[in-house]
């Protein structure tokens, strides 16, 4: 088989793992479809707690209150279907990859997963109630502090996924180390630019406030740090290895030397 028809299948390959995927992650949104309205109360209780007694959220747009709890459904039909869409991707690399890649890029990736969903949950549960009374708080006397269900749904969105690639950085900082690109020594070093740019990446993707930005980038950091301590148990050694090699190289050439020496004695 030529290069060109190879690169053909791949491409048919690719074209019908993505149509698997979008199958299925339209069938799980179907199935959702008529809990939409629950969906979408459940992802706003955090706010409606915190409002004060009587407190709604608004919709501004006529057509929000059917869109924003569509679009939540189909974003959980995602999350639900996420599983199914890395072990496709996983079905399309595999192939190319040495059994040491395999043994490091599957768990890699069921981590990463698991740690989105982390990201995710901490922002749900710890990050949005104390945010938001917060600000229910310093409203001032006489202002009905209400939000629009579109903005609230992008601002979940937004927090969703800063979380959720914050909590990313542990595999990382272990795929730069077991890749040879950074040594721990070097992630070390950097470890004072890394706290800053905590904070500066905890103010662009976090409402202006201090709370929620330090809530984004402590955990930032020390899943920095975390990553950093785990690379230095998974890391190789290399001298172990190298004198291995070096002693299976010297006895191949030991061997070499004695059957040219038999061939010379005959």
């Amino acid at each position: 088989m030529s290069s060109q028809d190879t690169f053909i299948s791949h491409l048919i390959e690719l074209r019908q793992r993505l149509v698997r995927v979008i199958v299925a992650v339209m069938a799980v949104c179907l199935c959702l479809l008529p809990w939409s309205r629950e969906i979408y109360g459940l992802l706003a209780q955090p706010l409606l707690a915190s409002l004060p007694k009587g407190g709604q959220m608004i919709a501004t747009d006529v057509i929000s209150p059917f869109l924003v709890p569509l679009k939540i459904t189909v974003l959980v039909g995602f999350v639900a279907v996420l599983p199914y869409v890395l072990h496709q991707a996983w079905a399309f690399i595999a192939p190319g990859l040495y059994a040491h890649e395999k043994r490091l890029v599957l768990p890699l990736v069921v981590t990463s997963f698991l740690l989105f969903l982390v990201g995710m949950s901490f922002a749900y549960f710890l990050v949005f109630p104390m945010v938001f009374k917060f600000m229910a708080s310093i409203a001032p006397e006489g202002v009905a502090w209400m939000t629009d269900i579109d903005k609230y749904f992008s601002f979940v969105l937004t927090s969703f996924i800063a979380f959720g690639v914050t909590f990313e950085v542990p595999v990382v900082v272990i795929v730069l180390v077991r890749s040879g690109l950074v040594s721990i020594e070097k992630l070390k070093q950097a470890r004072p630019y890394v706290i800053v740019g905590a904070f500066v990446v905890g103010a662009i993707f976090t409402p202006p406030d201090v709370l929620s930005q330090v809530m984004l980038a402590v955990p930032l950091w020390v899943l920095y740090e975390i990553g950093i301590v785990i690379s230095r148990f998974m890391l190789r050694p290399a001298e172990p290895l190298d004198d291995a090699a070096s002693a299976d190289a010297q006895a191949a050439r030991d061997l070499g030397k004695a059957d040219a020496g038999k061939m010379g004695s005959e």
